[in-house]
């Protein structure tokens, strides 16, 4: 897959394209289903198939302020939209200035002189332009008047009616329900990081931790999980079950949220290394222990639990 920080001036094989539009955070089935359709329409015609997406997420330029709420950050969406077989992801710089462009300014100067769009393909819910006034009728009206066909794809929902959508991963992940999200996602929920050196207490009481700040990564909720760890090697991912920690660490006064993870039947060095780690099943709530000798035999009785569930 090539990836595009801009849109004037592709090369001709990348123009003309069959191309899935949207914000696409999380990756997940509904937004499959789209990026999906861009594909089949795109094989079905012989055309390049592209993803046009926008850096940061809106949100974060219109309320820099917010929590943390990013379940895919550039690096993780380009990963997972890349596995799909996708040709071109086009990734446009999103700051207040783009956000003042009309609707129809848009689809003419992006959609029309920029990607030479021969297919565009949209969520229902799909909102762009100043004041969010450009939506699926527009992109099917103007598509008759400059030249390109479109299509909408409708809601996804699951075996139960519920919609699949970011909204909706990020309040199950909040309520200690990975699987949940996981089956919205279509693949465990997953944060990835640089270890960072802590304090190496966990390593003093025979439980060494690889740590890592979650940045601008949505918070789950602060807890144990039994999780499963990714060490890049190579062209290679080799992944160990694990036990993870997320939260404050109250025993020792800790302030900053940080995901600490004990690797099962690891030794080496992960200092400085990117580490993937998928929440598979929270275990328990993060608490407070008088002494280390509770806190031992509450780790133990943890990675214990965690080695069942991911048996």
């Amino acid at each position: 897959m090539r990836l595009f920080r801009h849109y004037n001036e592709l090369p001709g094989d990348v123009r003309a394209s069959s191309v899935a539009v949207g914000n696409f955070d999380g990756v997940h089935r509904g937004h499959l289903a789209v990026i999906g359709e861009a594909g089949r329409i795109a094989h079905a015609n012989g055309l390049p198939w592209a993803v046009l997406t926008l850096e940061p997420h809106p949100r974060q330029v219109f309320k820099p302020d917010t929590a943390p709420f990013r379940l895919t950050p550039l690096r993780i969406k380009a990963r997972h939209i890349e596995a799909l077989g996708v040709d071109a992801l086009i990734v446009l710089h999103f700051d207040l200035e783009f956000s003042r462009r009309s609707a129809r300014t848009f689809i003419e100067d992006v959609l029309v002189e920029g990607l030479g769009a021969r297919h565009v393909v949209c969520g229902y819910d799909f909102a762009f332009g100043h004041d969010r006034a450009g939506n699926p009728e527009l992109l099917l009206r103007l598509g008759g008047e400059l030249g390109f066909d479109f299509t909408c794809v409708q809601e996804v929902r699951n075996d139960s009616g519920e919609a699949l959508s970011s909204t909706r991963v990020r309040q199950l992940l909040s309520a200690g329900d990975p699987a949940g999200a996981a089956a919205i996602l279509g693949r465990p929920y997953e944060v990835e990081g640089r270890v960072d050196h802590g304090d190496h207490r966990g390593r003093t009481i025979g439980y060494p931790t690889a740590n890592v700040y979650l940045d601008e990564y949505l918070r789950p909720v602060n807890g144990v999980y039994a999780v499963r760890a990714g060490i890049d090697e190579g062209a290679r991912t080799v992944w160990y079950n694990g036990v993870a920690n997320l939260g404050r660490r109250p025993t020792f006064g800790g302030d900053d949220v940080l995901l600490e993870a004990h690797l099962f039947d690891f030794s080496g060095d992960l200092y400085g290394r990117h580490l993937r780690v998928q929440f598979v099943e929270y275990l328990r709530a993060e608490k407070a222990f008088d002494g280390l000798d509770g806190l031992k035999a509450q780790i133990a009785a943890d990675g214990a639990r965690a080695r069942e569930v991911l048996a």
